[in-house]
């Protein structure tokens, strides 16, 4: 199905890229922050057993797991903030134009970190993008059951989040646990400068609300770099992030 976006963009719905990782409850699900891997099980009262294999009509499980921890999740600038803010209600609008950028991380005093050379180096600021995606190298699919606790993997240096600010990018996607370092003692400095947050205790009037962080996604090594159409999916928590399925469309010549 072909459909057109804003008049410049055409699409085809039949063709979605999908570069989120699926939630599961085995030890083949992504791990960070030093959580246990997710509970998916079946309701129990009394005898009774949500399972149709035990006797019920129906399957009804409980689900216990952390969107930071667990998987592909998407999150506002209430990740970081004294006060309360909802990834539900600060992002409202899915299709973005997008660009997928491909790069090797630098090692620096044994942490291995993402420069704004490295950003700069790799897009093409010539298009105009609402959001960006990076794709790290490299690109194993064990990024996709990897367990990142304990690991200092790589992270994206303040200078280049102020940089992908400055372009006016308002999502930013990477195959990360995070876009900072995994101990830091708290400065977040690169949720701090895409979100342009001065202080999280007194929020700024210029700080970028409805801009979001989309982290632990996987893009296959099929995927090539360049331009897409981004669906950004979520579901409805009124919490700082939820579990996200960001899915990408080639775009089309109209």
């Amino acid at each position: 199905m072909l459909v057109t976006i804003n008049n410049k963009y055409e699409i085809d719905l039949s063709k979605p890229i999908d570069i989120s990782i699926p939630l599961t409850n085995t030890d083949e699900n992504p791990m960070a922050w030093y959580v246990n891997k997710p509970e998916i099980k079946p309701v129990v009262f009394g005898e009774w057993i949500g399972k149709v294999t035990e006797g019920s009509s129906t399957n009804f499980n409980n689900i216990f797991f952390n969107p930071h921890g667990h998987g592909t999740h998407t999150e506002c600038l209430g990740h970081i903030t004294r006060e309360f803010y909802s990834i539900n209600q600060c992002l409202k609008q899915f299709f973005f134009t997008a660009q997928l950028i491909s790069v090797q991380p630098e090692n620096l005093d044994d942490d291995l970190i993402i420069s704004k050379e490295i950003i700069s180096t790799a897009l093409d600021v010539t298009k105009n993008i609402e959001s960006l995606i990076i794709r790290t190298l490299p690109n194993p699919t064990s990024k996709k059951s990897k367990k990142y606790s304990n690991t200092n993997p790589p992270y994206l240096s303040e200078d280049a989040a102020i940089y992908i600010r400055e372009l006016g990018i308002q999502h930013l996607l990477i195959d990360l646990p995070s876009v900072d370092r995994e101990e830091d003692e708290g400065k977040l400095l690169a949720h701090k400068a895409f979100w342009n947050v001065k202080d999280v205790n007194n929020l700024n009037e210029d700080a970028r609300m409805n801009c979001s962080i989309t982290e632990l996604i996987y893009v296959d090594d099929s995927v090539e770099d360049g331009n897409y159409i981004l669906n950004l999916q979520i579901a409805s928590f009124e919490n700082d992030a939820s579990p996200s399925k960001p899915v990408l469309f080639k775009i089309l010549e109209l």
